[in-house]
C-alpha cells in the first residue's frame, strides 16, 4: 500500500480516536495553553495528512504512467488510465471524467469556502471595530471604548487597530481592580491573535461539520482560549479578582459575533476553575500528557509516511 494510503489511514484514525482523549485531557482547563496546542496540532496533523496524500497520489500517477503493475496501486492506476483512454468503453469513461471533475469541484467548494469564512469573520471584526470607534466614547486613563448601553458588556474586536469596548453598565458595575481584571483579559486575547485561531477552527467546522475533530475542536479551542486569557488576568490582579469580575459580567449582554468577551464561552467551568484551582501534581501531569500527545500527533505524517515510504509499516511495501 502507498504512502498516500498510509497517511489517509492515518487521518482517518486521529480523526476519530484524537477527539475522544483531547477532550478528556483539556475540558477541565488544567493546562489551557497546552490544550490549545494539543487540539490545533491533531487538526494540522489531519489536515497535512490529506494535502500530503494527494501530493504522493499525484507523484504516484506521475511515476508509474508507463510502469504499470510494479505496486497494488499501480495496477489501480494502470486500469484507471485505461478506463480514461476509452479502453473500456465511451460510458465507463465518461464516468471516470465526471467523478473526477465532482471531485475537483468539491476540493475547489471546501477550499472556497473556508477562504469565504476566513474574510467575511475579517470583515465583520474590523467593520465592527471601526463602528464600535465612531459610537463609542473615550474615557481618560481608560484603554477601552465606551459605549452607552443598559446591558453589562465588554469584549475585543480585532481590526484596525484593534478594539476593545466596554458598555456604560459594565463600567458602573464593575469596581477598578475588577475592571483592570477584564480590561487584561481582553488584551491577552488581542495580544495572543486568538482571533486569528478561532476564525480558522471555527470555518474548518463549519465547511466540514460531520468531523468531531473539527467541530468538537473548535467548541474546545473557544473555551481554552478563554480560560488562557483567565490566566493571564490572573497573573496581574489574582484569581479571585477575576472571578468576581466574570460574575459580575455573567449573565449579561451575548457578546457580538466574532469578538472575544469575558462571559462569551464557558462562564461556569471557568468560574469553578478560578475558584479552585487545579493540584501541582495534576498539573504536572496533564502538562505531561499534552506535551507527549503534541509532539507524537504533530510527528505522526512524517512517522507514517516514512514508515511506508521504507515498506517497515503495517501498510507493506510501495
Amino acid at each position: 500500500m502507498s504512502v498516500a494510503a498510509c497517511l489517509l489511514l492515518y487521518s482517518f484514525t486521529a480523526a476519530v480516536l484524537a477527539p475522544r482523549l483531547l477532550v478528556r485531557l483539556t475540558h477541565a482547563g488544567v493546562a489551557p495553553q497546552l490544550g490549545v496546542l494539543a487540539w490545533l496540532a491533531a487538526i494540522a496533523s489531519v489536515v497535512a495528512s490529506w494535502a500530503t496524500a494527494a501530493a504522493f497520489l499525484v507523484g504516484e500517477l506521475v511515476t508509474d504512467w508507463n510502469q504499470p503493475g510494479r505496486s497494488v496501486v499501480s495496477a489501480c492506476l494502470a486500469q484507471l488510465r485505461a478506463v480514461a483512454a476509452g479502453n473500456y468503453g465511451l460510458a465507463v469513461q465518461l464516468g471516470l471524467l465526471a467523478l473526477t471533475t465532482l471531485a475537483a469541484a468539491a476540493l475547489a467548494v471546501l477550499l472556497g469556502r473556508l477562504g469565504k469564512s476566513l474574510l467575511r469573520a475579517r470583515t465583520s471584526t474590523h467593520e465592527h471595530a471601526r463602528m464600535a470607534r465612531i459610537a463609542g466614547r473615550r474615557v481618560e486613563g481608560l484603554d477601552a471604548v465606551v459605549l452607552d448601553a443598559p446591558q453589562r458588556a465588554a469584549y475585543c474586536v480585532a481590526g484596525r487597530p484593534h478594539t476593545i469596548v466596554v458598555t456604560s453598565a459594565a463600567l458602573a458595575a464593575l469596581d477598578q481592580r475588577h475592571l483592570d481584571a477584564v480590561l487584561a483579559h481582553e488584551r491577552a486575547h488581542l495580544a495572543g491573535r486568538h482571533h486569528l485561531v478561532l476564525a480558522v477552527t471555527r470555518g474548518l467546522a463549519a465547511i466540514l461539520p460531520r468531523i468531531k475533530l473539527f467541530t468538537t475542536g473548535a467548541a474546545e479551542v473557544a473555551r481554552l482560549l478563554e480560560m488562557c486569557a483567565d490566566d493571564a488576568a490572573a497573573r496581574q490582579h489574582g484569581a479571585r479578582t477575576v472571578l468576581r469580575a466574570l460574575l459580575t459580567l455573567s449573565g449579561a449582554a451575548p457578546i457580538p459575533t466574532g469578538a472575544l468577551g469575558a462571559t462569551g464561552v464557558g462562564v461556569l467551568a471557568r468560574a469553578e476553575r478560578l475558584a479552585a484551582p487545579p493540584r501541582p501534581a495534576r498539573r504536572l501531569r496533564t502538562r505531561l500528557l499534552l506535551g507527549g500527545f503534541a509532539v507524537l500527533i504533530a510527528a505522526g505524517p512524517l512517522l507514517t509516511g516514512g514508515l511506508a515510504a521504507s515498506g517497515l509499516s503495517f501498510c507493506g511495501p510501495m
